[in-house]
C-alpha cells in the first residue's frame, strides 16, 4: 500500500509496535529444552492481549501464530514438539493484522549453550543482520527498488555467505502481501521499478551457508535447504520516504 493520510500512519505504528513487542519477547524467552509451540503460545497470547490477529491464519490457514525455524529451516516452520537445543539457530517471524493493518518482522537468534558450529552460526546471524540495514538504507523515494537486493548481497558475499534466490521481501499494509510483490535478495538487473514516497514495504533477508535455493516440503509450508546449510532471516516492516525508511517494527 501507499500511505495516504495520517490515520495509516497511525495504523500501521500501531500494528508495527505490537509485532516488534511480540518478536522482541519471544526472541528473550527462548531457552533450550522449551518445544516451537511453546515458543508460540508466548506470540500467541500477546498478540490476543493486543487485540490483533495472526496474519498467517488469518490470510492463510497457517497452522500456528508465528513462523518458527530452526537451523535449516529457512521459513515458514510450522510450531510444534521440536525441542530447541544449546547452540540451535533459530528464527521467529511474526506477522499480524489490527484494524486493517498489516506488519511484518523476523529476527535470528542462537540458543545459549555450546555447539562446535556456534561461531559459524553467529556469523552468519550478524551478516543477515546487516544486511537488512543495508538493503533497508536503500529504501528512498526515486530508487531503483533492486538496489535493495544488490545492497544484500553485497553484505552476504562480503561475509562469505550467499543468499537464498527463491525467497524475497514484499509489499504490505492493507493485506500480508501486496505490490510491489518480490523485493529479491539480490539485484534483478530487469527490474526497474521505482520506489514510491509513501510505500510500505516488508524488506527481509535470508542468507544461507551454502544453498541459493530452498524446497517446499510435502506438508506445504515447511520451506527448508536441500543440502542442509543454514539459513538467518532478518525482516523490518519500512515506509518509503525521500529521506530514506521509515521503520515502523522497532
Amino acid at each position: 500500500m501507499t500511505i495516504e493520510n495520517e490515520q495509516d500512519w497511525e495504523g500501521l505504528r500501531r500494528i508495527g509496535r505490537i509485532v516488534a513487542q511480540v518478536r522482541d519477547t519471544m526472541l528473550r524467552r527462548i531457552e533450550a529444552g522449551m518445544t516451537t509451540k511453546q515458543l508460540d503460545e508466548i506470540g500467541e497470547a500477546l498478540l490476543r492481549q493486543y487485540g490483533a490477529n495472526p496474519a498467517p491464519r488469518k490470510e492463510y490457514g497457517f497452522p500456528g501464530t508465528t513462523c518458527i525455524s530452526v537451523g535449516d529451516v529457512a521459513a515458514h516452520g510450522i510450531p510444534g514438539s521440536k525441542k530447541l537445543r544449546p547452540g540451535d539457530i533459530v528464527n521467529v517471524d511474526v506477522s499480524a493484522e489490527l484494524d486493517g493493518y498489516y506488519a511484518d518482522t523476523g529476527a535470528t537468534i542462537v540458543v545459549a549453550g555450546e555447539a562446535a558450529d556456534r561461531e559459524l552460526k553467529l556469523r552468519l546471524v550478524a551478516s543477515s543482520s546487516k544486511a537488512l540495514e543495508a538493503g533497508m538504507a536503500e529504501a528512498k523515494s526515486g530508487a531503483k527498488l533492486n538496489r535493495i537486493g544488490r545492497a544484500i548481497e553485497r553484505e552476504a558475499r562480503a561475509s562469505g555467505f550467499r543468499v537464498i534466490r527463491n525467497l524475497a521481501g514484499h509489499g504490505i499494509g492493507r493485506k500480508l502481501h501486496e505490490e510491489p510483490g518480490d523485493i529479491t535478495n539480490f539485484e534483478n538487473k530487469r527490474d526497474g521499478r521505482l520506489l514510491r514516497n509513501g510505500s510500505v514495504l516488508a524488506i527481509e533477508t535470508f542468507l544461507s551457508t551454502g544453498a541459493e535455493y530452498v524446497v517446499e516440503e510435502e506438508d506445504g509450508w515447511t520451506i527448508r535447504t536441500p543440502d542442509r546449510s543454514l539459513v538467518a532471516q532478518f525482516e523490518h516492516t519500512v515506509v518509503v520516504t525521500k529521506e530514506g525508511p521509515v521503520i515502523l517494527t522497532v
